[in-house]
């Protein structure tokens, strides 16, 4: 799923000249003004804004620290003020960082990216977090959650749990009886095939976003094993 990036700019030649470079890669809401900044922050999730300080009735500089006052959403600040003095208050208020114009259209995506990567290192410092590729699939141990290329993806507790335990150890091989013993707690008394059945689960669930990606490679006559990266089986 792509991050979703919020332009406030009054120039439109401006915000169209963002969109372009940004728009393969990322979803982009631009708006002129910093009340409709405000107003679409508090209604939606952006994973990033990139913020003009000359704006009209609510500049920049208060636009960011209404932001600062509810939402951690990392701030882009993109102005042609480029005195220190400014690029300093800047940051004081809440800002993450700042562009000053004209600028070079590779330093802009730069930063960007450098920004969208550093907010999700931070968001997932306070618990463990278990990664696989480039965001390909991302494991949340403490909030149970599971994201593939970014879409959160609903588990039941068992499948969340085999894909926990097979994804914990991504190189060693799990027999459907270790699995039934570590999962279930219950060998011996739950068949086998509800372990088939739930990677069976996990599997159809993953490839609805990733149809190329098989999580879990079958070894065959022996169990399981995790796949974290692109192979087929």
């Amino acid at each position: 799923m792509k991050k979703k990036i919020l332009i406030v700019d009054d120039e439109y030649n401006m915000r169209n000249l963002l969109k372009i470079y940004l728009k393969k890669d990322y979803h982009v809401t631009e708006v002129e003004d910093g009340g409709t900044a405000l107003s679409l922050i508090y209604a939606e999730n952006f994973d990033l804004v990139i913020l003009d300080i000359m704006l009209p009735n609510l500049d920049g500089w208060k636009v960011c620290k209404e932001i600062r006052r509810e939402k951690n959403v990392p701030i882009l600040m993109l102005t042609a003020r480029n005195e220190l003095k400014d690029k300093i208050y800047g940051l004081e208020i809440g800002a993450d960082d700042y562009l000053g114009k004209p600028f070079e259209p590779e330093e802009l995506v730069a930063r960007v990216k450098s920004l969208l990567r550093r907010s999700f290192i931070n968001d997932n410092q306070q618990e463990n977090v278990l990664v696989f590729g480039e965001q390909l699939l991302v494991i949340k141990t403490e909030s149970r959650v599971v994201l593939v290329q970014g879409e959160k993806l609903d588990f039941t507790p068992k499948e969340y749990d085999v894909l926990y335990i097979l994804a914990k150890q991504p190189h060693r091989l799990f027999t459907r009886d270790v699995l039934l013993d570590v999962v279930w707690g219950l060998r011996g008394i739950v068949d086998e095939r509800t372990v088939d059945a739930h990677i069976k689960n996990i599997r159809v669930k993953i490839k609805k976003i990733i149809p190329t990606y098989n999580p879990i490679r079958t070894v065959w006559g022996l169990g399981y094993r995790f796949n974290p990266g692109h192979e087929e089986e």
